[in-house]
């Protein structure tokens, strides 16, 4: 197996994914190549978790201008983990009021 780290590049917090930690599903941007399991086994490794499920996604690909120069940015890949219940939420998506 790869190392976790690099399967795992960051956590991904918008609006729509901090509605879904009172589901216990965590959303993170991962390596391209990565698979499910390999993506399963990083995240119990790293956080010390059971996961119960992995859904991914690949993000294509957008046009962007700047100016009259134009590209595409990066594409990348989503990943949706649901923990189970008897887990520990991980600490880096809590927030403290």
């Amino acid at each position: 197996m790869k190392n976790p780290r690099d399967l795992i590049k960051r956590p991904v917090v918008t609006e729509r994914t901090s509605d879904f930690l009172d589901q216990r599903k965590y959303v993170f941007e991962v390596d391209l190549r990565a698979n499910k399991t390999e993506i399963k086994q990083a995240i119990e490794q790293i956080f010390k978790v059971k996961v119960v499920g992995v859904n991914t996604l690949r993000m294509p690909a957008k046009p962007k201008r700047y100016g009259r120069h134009s590209g595409y940015t990066s594409e990348w890949k989503k990943a949706i983990v649901q923990l189970s219940a008897d887990s520990k939420p991980l600490e880096f998506f809590e927030t403290s009021v």
